[in-house]
């Protein structure tokens, strides 16, 4: 009689296609490098299965950081280690580092940050909602243009998708409320954002326009009393002062520029 054939084990990357036809994604690309350690170093089967787990671990962390930051829409930002705090004439400074820490998400508290242009308003936003992003939450970083028109173009059962994807996220951030001009349906709309959310999730809105004037937003809108009412209750609010630091920029930009000529 033959002996039966000795087994042979498959080639590495073989395997490292059925790892990865299961799901599992850190260890296929480097399988090779993997083994070759595991052996060198004589792990136990525990020790190998530890190191696995925790290098699938990591990468399943990093891929759902990655995902969740695409998703936000947050895009390109400065620090806060840029932001100059001398700048703005008036800022409430213990407002914005304390909502740094997100400890108002818990809360379910909204931040609003209002003052003129190139005060900072939006980096400031970014940067809380990038710390909420790494801190595992889900984040929608909006301007208040691109979200009404989101949800403006929607068939009724697609608005109602959209309204509940604002309405759970686990931050939305509304930016730019004021700098252009909506109609009374597009208020109705920013009231079912804000009123889904209510006392449920934290709402960071932008704004660089005082309270007082939002009916000039939304002119002939009769939920603006109403949209602030729920905005504003549990809501720590910072006015921010000042001299825009664009043009400051712009202004030192064009000095150094003359003093090389």
């Amino acid at each position: 009689m033959n002996s039966p054939a000795p087994k042979t084990t498959p080639p590495s990357n073989g395997l490292a296609a059925q790892l990865e036809q299961i799901g599992l994604r850190a260890l296929p690309a480097q399988l090779d490098d993997f083994l070759a350690h595991a052996t060198s170093a004589r792990w136990s089967p525990r020790q190998i299965i530890e190191q696995f787990t925790q290098a699938e671990l990591g990468e399943r962390s990093r891929r759902s950081l990655a995902r969740r930051l695409r998703l936000s829409g947050i895009k390109g930002f400065k620090l806060m280690t840029d932001f100059d705090w001398a700048w703005p004439a008036k800022i409430d400074r213990d407002i914005v580092e304390r909502a740094l820490t997100l400890d108002f998400l818990p809360e379910a508290r909204n931040l609003v940050l209002a003052g003129g242009n190139g005060l900072g308003k939006t980096m400031i936003a970014q940067n809380i909602c990038h710390a909420a992003v790494q801190a595992g939450y889900s984040v929608l970083f909006r301007s208040a243009a691109a979200l009404l028109e989101d949800l403006h173009r929607q068939t009724v059962e697609g608005r109602h998708r959209k309204l509940r994807t604002y309405a759970n996220v686990g931050l939305l951030c509304i930016d730019e409320v004021g700098y252009l001009s909506f109609d009374d349906k597009a208020a109705d709309l920013l009231y079912e954002v804000i009123n889904r959310r209510y006392e449920r999730k934290p709402v960071i809105v932008t704004t660089n326009r005082p309270f007082k004037e939002w009916n000039e937003v939304f002119p002939n809108a009769t939920c603006i009393v109403t949209l602030l009412d729920r905005l504003l209750h549990h809501a720590d609010v910072t006015v921010i002062e000042g001299n825009s630091y664009r043009v400051r920029e712009s202004e030192q930009e064009t000095a150094a520029r003359r003093r090389k000529k």
